[in-house]
């Protein structure tokens, strides 16, 4: 907060406060990466694999409903699979294959039983490697987020201008600053049945807003 008062210019003077707000909604999207992993004594039998595996994976999803628009290819690869022995050095034993899809799941209420049916098409070769729970269009959010934020500038300059005896003008400046983007929180997870796997949590998502504004300082 800073207040500026100059008695002999003809300006009024100011005052310039920060006001933080936020706003929460329940997310509407899960964003999830599975892959899978296959071993094998050479490329093509490990390749092979992999895309049996991962066409298990886009099987399922498409059984639960997942449009073919929201699952993406994110990965492939082989690699070799060295392994170091006593006496002998490092030694290929074979080779290691890998896939990987995006994709996003719109039903959230059904998205715990999606991933479980997804898992279990792949077996042991599948991994689970990120989950985000996120809003569609966070647009409404950041309104709100923004609106608390003037709010709370405005309550901070109206107060500082009571206790320096004086009112508010016009507004003279408006900056919002851009809060670098966090780790986006995941889902609670709670155990369910062994089959079924952990249930999802969506909780809520929140926007926040910074707003920097100076006002006119009547006296």
């Amino acid at each position: 907060m800073t207040i500026q008062d100059d008695q002999s210019s003809v300006d009024p003077g100011t005052i310039t406060v920060t006001g933080a707000g936020w706003a929460e909604a329940a997310p509407d999207l899960m964003l999830v990466s599975i892959g899978v992993e296959c071993s094998a004594a050479s490329v093509t039998a490990a390749y092979a694999a992999a895309g049996r595996e991962l066409d298990a994976v886009g099987s399922a999803l498409h059984g639960r409903g997942v449009a073919p628009a929201d699952i993406r290819t994110a990965g492939l690869g082989v690699r070799a699979d060295l392994s170091w022995r006593d006496g002998e050095g490092q030694k290929l034993v074979g080779y290691v294959a890998s896939g990987s899809l995006s994709v996003r799941l719109r039903d959230i209420a059904g998205a715990s039983h999606t991933v479980s049916e997804a898992v279990q098409a792949a077996g042991d070769s599948v991994r689970l490697n990120n989950l985000q729970l996120v809003l569609s269009d966070d647009s409404a959010v950041r309104t709100q987020a923004r609106d608390a934020a003037w709010q709370d500038a405005l309550r901070s300059a109206g107060h500082y201008a009571a206790l320096a005896s004086a009112s508010l003008g016009r507004v003279v400046s408006v900056v919002e600053q851009h809060p670098v983007p966090g780790p986006v929180p995941l889902a609670g997870l709670q155990r369910a049945s062994a089959h079924d796997g952990p249930s999802i949590e969506p909780g809520v998502n929140r926007g926040e807003a910074t707003v920097t504004v100076t006002w006119e300082l009547h006296p």
